[in-house]
């Protein structure tokens, strides 16, 4: 069962063009009491381009596409919201609990309520020093078809680990007026992406090509760089030393990302989270435009 809030309810309706927004970056991502505020923020930035934001996160139970603003504020800020991945998702509706949605789940729920378009921050990948233990949104990639602007992968994770595995699961990357593959809190990661676009309408293109071709199974990533990045250099002293410090806590699995990021904001104090707002707040916008395009 998915609940529509009532805006979506009334832009599926009017067959208005609508964005997926994840509910992690709320619940895991950001602290309290910026999260809330972002959340709405980035809600209007779709808006006011001119689509319909749908911040899909699970309440007592119930899959909800488009939260209410008592719903919103619940996300962010109840303490026994738990981080949901697809694999998580049946087990979250039987027991009743309410959770926030990762990229692989967003994703998922997404496609299911007929959404094509979805805005994050970061994806998951493959973790640095652990080529097993990778992030479930690569597969989502793999078999959802979704537009997912994204900043590149998570910084923290081994990149180019995770650019080898979107090749070997035939997921096509773009990068949005670049030919660098962002890296999250970097504008550029340090690697290359093999297809560049300029324009919401090469896009929409693109998407409907691969319709016609019948290699519509999968998402297509748009990587959009951060335009103002954290310093490199300090950047790379804190995951260094945040890295250590997730091994000597024996912090591992799902839990190493919400580690770093908290870690990223504590040590750059607050630098970690103006990059991190920006991004979600230019990919929510860019998102929306492509929504706007495809919905012609």
């Amino acid at each position: 069962m998915i609940n529509f809030s009532a805006e979506v309810s009334a832009a599926i309706a009017a067959g208005q063009p609508i964005v997926a927004l994840e509910s992690t970056i709320i619940s895991h991502g950001l602290p309290r009491p910026r999260n809330l505020e972002v959340a709405l923020e980035v809600e209007a930035i779709v808006r006011e381009a001119g689509a319909v934001p749908a911040t899909i996160a699970l309440i007592d139970g119930v899959v909800h596409v488009g939260l209410e603003p008592h719903e919103l504020e619940r996300i962010a800020n109840d303490d026994d919201v738990v981080k949901a991945s697809t694999r998580d998702l049946a087990i979250i509706e039987a027991t009743k609990k309410s959770a926030a949605t990762t990229v692989a789940a967003t994703a998922h729920i997404a496609q299911l309520a007929g959404i094509k378009v979805f805005a994050t921050g970061g994806l998951g990948g493959v973790h640095r020093g652990h080529s097993y233990d990778e992030s479930a949104d690569l597969i989502a990639l793999a078999e959802t078809p979704i537009v997912i602007v994204c900043a590149g992968v998570k910084s923290i994770l081994d990149v180019p680990g995770t650019l080898e595995r979107l090749e070997t699961f035939a997921v096509p990357v773009l990068g949005y007026g670049t030919n660098a593959f962002p890296g999250f809190y970097l504008t550029e990661s340090g690697y290359d992406v093999e297809h560049r676009v300029d324009s919401v309408e090469e896009i929409t293109d693109i998407w409907r090509n691969r319709f016609e071709l019948k290699t519509d199974d999968r998402a297509i990533v748009v990587a959009n760089p951060v335009v103002n990045q954290m310093d490199l250099a300090l950047h790379n002293q804190i995951l260094d030393s945040g890295l250590k410090a997730a091994e000597e806590n024996h912090i591992t699995g799902k839990a190493v990302t919400p580690f770093l990021l908290e870690y990223f904001h504590t040590q750059s104090k607050g630098e970690s989270l103006r990059v991190n707002i920006d991004i979600i707040k230019a990919n929510s916008h860019l998102a929306a435009l492509i929504a706007i395009s495809l919905n012609k």
